[in-house]
């Protein structure tokens, strides 16, 4: 908690989707008096809670609103019985933004499996999307995701994260992404983030994730004409094992996606590996800046 009892995340806010089942959101509101500027909403990674989006949240909430929120299954939302399919992650975040609006429209930021979500949810309703940040986003230009190699190694990952979680150890293999957070978002990250539930969740969405993200390569979703900014990390190895041959297919890739926008921008955190929210916040907030409150003229 701040000072006054407020969570560093601001306060909670309950969402429903369209089939009626509830999202957990935090919101900052920004500034008083900043009117008439984008919203910022952030979409977390595969299996990742609301909390890993803090440094950069409250960085972002010193120049505008900045909205953090639990995908279904993880966090403090309800279970999507229905399953989790790139589809239904696209309406639930749409869903999410219904129920914030009226807004001056909406900068959307991904984290790696939350790129796609943003990009979809974005194709569905462009009217009210004024810009995407896609941060070290999974991406259908990297063919080695569709690979065997990979697809194996996800599952076998996804399996030994389930026995650590089990029994309890899970939470130390990922203990960087609390240095540095607030003691709120820290407890938030030890009773949230690292249970049986949550692998649970990303097992969900693995099932069709990769197969969904295979048939864009054909037909990719249609993006709003509006600033496109990819943020790709610099290093290999380290805290995200990321090999030094998936780092550079994700690093081109994002290069690719900045391409196809007429806005589009590429931009390597040069100190970061995949954990980019974790390591470079201020990177993250300039770039969400750049979007929110572009330069006179």
């Amino acid at each position: 908690m701040t000072g006054s009892g407020v969570h560093t995340q601001g306060e909670p806010v309950w969402v429903r989707t369209r089939d009626g089942r509830a999202l957990y959101a935090m919101v900052l509101p920004g500034p008083a008096g900043a009117t008439g500027v984008p919203t910022v909403v952030f979409e977390a990674g595969s299996a990742a809670t609301r909390s890993t989006w803090a440094l950069v949240q409250t960085r972002v909430a010193a120049f505008t609103r900045a909205v953090v929120y639990d995908r279904a299954g993880l966090g403090r939302s309800a279970l999507d019985p229905a399953g989790r399919t790139l589809d239904r992650m696209a309406d639930d975040l749409n869903d999410l933004l219904d129920g914030l609006e009226p807004s001056s429209g909406f900068v959307l930021v991904g984290h790696s499996a939350g790129g796609p979500i943003v990009r979809l949810a974005a194709s569905r309703r462009p009217d009210r999307v004024a810009g995407l940040v896609l941060v070290d986003p999974t991406d259908e230009a990297a063919d080695l995701l569709f690979g065997m190699p990979f697809r194996v190694g996800e599952k076998i990952v996804i399996a030994v994260e389930w026995v650590l979680a089990r029994v309890g150890m899970l939470e130390r293999f990922f203990r960087f992404l609390g240095e540095g957070m607030p003691e709120d978002v820290r407890a938030d990250l030890h009773r949230e983030a690292f249970r049986p539930a949550v692998v649970v969740t990303q097992g969900r969405q693995a099932r069709t994730f990769l197969t969904e993200l295979h048939a864009w390569q054909g037909d990719p979703p249609a993006l709003p004409d509006v600033p496109v900014t990819v943020i790709s990390g610099g290093l290999a190895h380290g805290t995200d094992g990321m090999p030094r041959r998936v780092r550079d297919a994700a690093t081109a890739a994002g290069r690719y996606r900045a391409a196809q926008s007429r806005q589009g921008r590429h931009v390597v955190a040069a100190h970061s590996g995949h954990y980019i929210p974790a390591t470079e916040p201020d990177l993250i907030a300039a770039e969400i800046r750049r979007l929110v409150l572009p330069p006179a003229g």
